[in-house]
């Protein structure tokens, strides 16, 4: 599996399992810049929806982890 040393939610290989699907890890400023990137994502492709936005003690800015399907 793959995982981020700050993520502690390793990557789930079924959502790796064809060609086209892709896991994004998204770090911004704030919250409300990761819902927007979040939204823009979602107009192009089917996506997991609005992700759980995460700090991280220590490093700057927010975080969040969404799913795509670049097929459609």
């Amino acid at each position: 599996m793959l995982a981020d040393r700050r993520d502690p939610h390793p990557i789930d290989p079924i959502h790796l399992t064809e060609p086209g699907l892709v896991v994004l890890d998204i770090t911004a400023a704030d919250e409300a810049t990761v819902h927007a990137a979040a939204e823009q994502l979602d107009r192009r492709w089917a996506t997991s929806g609005p992700p759980q936005v995460r700090r991280i003690p220590g490093e700057p800015g927010v975080t969040a982890r969404l799913y795509a399907d670049l097929r459609r």
